[in-house]
């Protein structure tokens, strides 16, 4: 490394955050980038360590240590504090396709590797990693290239998310006829409609997508094959089909009144704020949605956070986020040892915008909805939540909830998001494909492979994996891609 001695003598520093104050007056990106200068102190901190396992992405314990893509982390860091930033993107882009995006949206799995984390601050890699992707944007270095040769083979990806662009971006490369089908208005699927615009501005989507099509990738919206577009003409038309669909069932909450008007699936929600904003150019604010009404978020995870921040952005009255799980501790435990992904509790932006708005933490632990109260025109007007008692179950020892009676308590609520997570692939996407699902529901395949049950037909993402993370969904879809590569032409070189 080029500087071995930096992290004794930089501690870590991230960007500037706009303040709360500001920020939930607007759907705008808050995170700003540290001067160039900065960054470069930020990437000498990288140690000269010997294994990174900020690049292993190795499951341990059923945890992603480390960065799924296999970055070069070390390498890129080196380049970033010797200025050298275009040779930094030159590097990683060998491994990663959307940078902009997991520079975003990704919760650093490297980070939570690195051998500096371990006694001090990690090193600020996905801070560096976005300066080398705009840097590279902002000098024109970022192309997508149309192949000088075509091999004649077409392939057709299904879903626009993150898993699909990866595979459509490498097969195109590789002189294959791509074609990407998406069910929404716009390209992007989960990236587009289910995260946040101040998480992830839809405008580095596009940005991404108008390279891909003057390359040669071809984009097909309002495309929703199963319905609109059937199966067998994809079969026919194509020598392969990719399925990156993404897992599109929401895990649903069954309580007394869950018919009540006034309760979204979260990712329905989300969708339904971006699109009016994106339809209006942000200059119509859907605040009827949310404006004066006590909302109960119904999960703890990325999603309900992302809820807690959109409803506060739109004029709730009132947030209140439940969990049903403890509260995780603030520092690892001794069962939880690095380089494992640390199980220890954070404050998002969405819970730090409901703290500065309301004065206390949204979130209620250990709880959950015994019933959805409704008034007398069957609008929700309130919800009655347990407690939990986390007991291990006598016969596999793993920790269950069990509500505890007695401790039921009603809270006003006018609108409920369920953010419980989801459970896997759309039936009717894999029955028209006729692809052989497992116990989850997701499209199966041999262990390590993205070829399904039939021939031809192969899948990648959360689809294939079940609900993840944009990192992973990237991966797999360049590794699907490399898949599908090999078994057209006999050989990959991807």
């Amino acid at each position: 490394m080029g500087k071995p001695t930096g992290f004794l003598e930089y501690e870590r520093k991230n960007g500037p955050v706009v303040p709360e104050k500001e920020r939930i007056r607007n759907f705008e990106e808050f995170h700003r980038q540290l001067p160039t200068e900065e960054q470069k102190k930020q990437a000498a901190r990288c140690m000269d360590c010997g294994v990174p396992f900020c690049q292993a992405g190795t499951m341990i314990q059923g945890m992603a240590s480390g960065c799924p893509l296999h970055n070069l982390v070390p390498e890129m860091n080196d380049l970033v504090y010797h200025g050298n930033l275009e040779q930094a993107y030159v590097r990683l882009s060998k491994t990663h396709s959307f940078p902009e995006f997991t520079s975003r949206v990704c919760p650093a799995l490297c980070e939570a590797a690195c051998t500096c984390g371990l006694h001090t601050d990690p090193v600020s890699t996905k801070e560096n990693e976005r300066t080398v992707i705009e840097y590279a944007y902002e000098n024109g270095l970022v192309r997508e290239e149309a192949p000088k040769v075509r091999t004649g083979k077409r392939v057709a990806v299904v879903g626009s998310g993150p898993a699909g662009l990866a595979a459509a971006q490498l097969l195109n490369r590789r002189g294959h006829l791509v074609t990407v089908y998406e069910r929404n208005d716009r390209i992007g699927g989960l990236l587009r409609y289910g995260i946040p615009n101040m998480k992830l501005d839809k405008r580095f989507i596009d940005r991404r997508i108008a390279l891909m099509e003057q390359a040669g990738v071809r984009f097909v919206t309002n495309a929703d094959v199963g319905r609109n577009i059937s199966a067998d003409e994809l079969k026919k038309e194509y020598d392969s089909v990719i399925l990156t669909c993404g897992a599109a069932n929401p895990r649903d909450i069954q309580a007394p009144g869950r018919d009540a008007e006034g309760i979204w699936f979260a990712v329905d929600f989300l969708s339904t704020v971006t699109k009016r904003l994106l339809d209006s150019d942000f200059s119509e604010v859907p605040t009827e949605l949310v404006k004066g009404k006590n909302v109960i978020v119904i999960g703890g995870g990325d999603t309900g956070n992302d809820c807690v921040g959109t409803s506060i952005r739109l004029g709730a009255e009132s947030v209140v986020q439940l969990e049903m799980m403890p509260e995780p501790p603030a520092c690892r435990l001794a069962g939880n040892p690095w380089p494992e992904w640390p199980r220890v509790g954070k404050t998002d932006y969405g819970q730090e915008e409901a703290i500065y708005k309301f004065g206390h933490d949204p979130r209620i632990y250990q709880t959950t909805v015994k019933s959805f109260n409704k008034d007398e025109e069957g609008k929700l007007k309130s919800v009655t939540v347990i407690s939990l008692s986390a007991e291990k179950d006598p016969g596999s020892g793993r920790l269950r909830m069990v509500p505890v009676e007695g401790s039921e308590k009603e809270l006003p609520a006018e609108l409920v998001l369920i953010a419980a997570g989801f459970l896997g692939s759309q039936s009717y996407v894999t029955e028209a494909f006729g692809v052989e699902v497992d116990g989850r529901t997701n499209v199966a395949t041999a262990r390590g492979d993205y070829a399904t049950s039939q021939p031809g037909i192969y899948t990648a993402g959360d689809m294939h994996r079940g609900q993840s993370l944009v990192v992973w969904a990237i991966a797999e879809g360049r590794a699907a891609a490399k898949e599908v590569d090999r078994d057209l032409m006999g050989y990959t070189n991807l």
